[in-house]
């Protein structure tokens, strides 16, 4: 009798592999992670707590990952809402209600005001494309959107905050 190789890897390979996939996001991406989640949770402190918290849930769930965007984009989702409930306890926010603002207002108030106007959403795309220095396809993966919408979405965005930085005197 020989044992035949498996024709699919089995559970616990795929398990290792997300493991390791997510550990290996963690430590490159951490920085990303943080300077972003520190827009929605308030301060780096709760940001970094936040996000070692979404990674471990993370970590935990690796087998609920369905495949169905990428793997960061899943993991950000998990972060963003262990963040939220850090700040707003257990309610069930849509992430595109995320309220995200500049850590240091105080920096650059105009700024921090021109971004606050944007809408939630907008806010949240302009925070994950410039702060966590995503693609537009983990921003689309993240967000639940086509990455068309995601472009269209910055570029609107760009658009209000240079028309209110202009109207400020500033010159973007």
């Amino acid at each position: 009798m020989s044992l035949k190789e498996p024709s699919r890897p089995s559970l616990y390979l795929v398990m290792d592999e997300r493991g390791r996939a997510i550990e290996r996001l963690y430590r490159e991406r951490y920085v990303g992670f943080r300077n972003a989640v520190a827009t929605v949770s308030g301060d780096y402190e709760r940001a970094r707590d936040a996000v070692q918290e979404g990674f471990v849930r993370a970590y935990r769930s690796r087998g609920q990952f369905r495949g169905d965007g990428s793997l960061e984009g899943w993991v950000w989702r998990i972060v963003l809402r262990a963040a939220l409930e850090q700040r707003h306890g257990q309610v069930e926010l849509p992430l595109n209600e995320v309220e995200a603002e500049l850590i240091e207002p105080e920096r650059d108030p105009v700024l921090a005001e021109a971004l606050r106007e944007l809408s939630p959403r907008r806010r949240l795309v302009v925070f994950l494309r410039y702060f966590a220095d995503l693609p537009y396809a983990t921003i689309a993966d993240v967000c639940e959107i086509d990455e068309g919408t995601v472009a269209a979405t910055l570029a609107q965005a760009r658009a209000a905050l240079a028309q209110r930085l202009i109207e400020e005197g500033v010159q973007p």
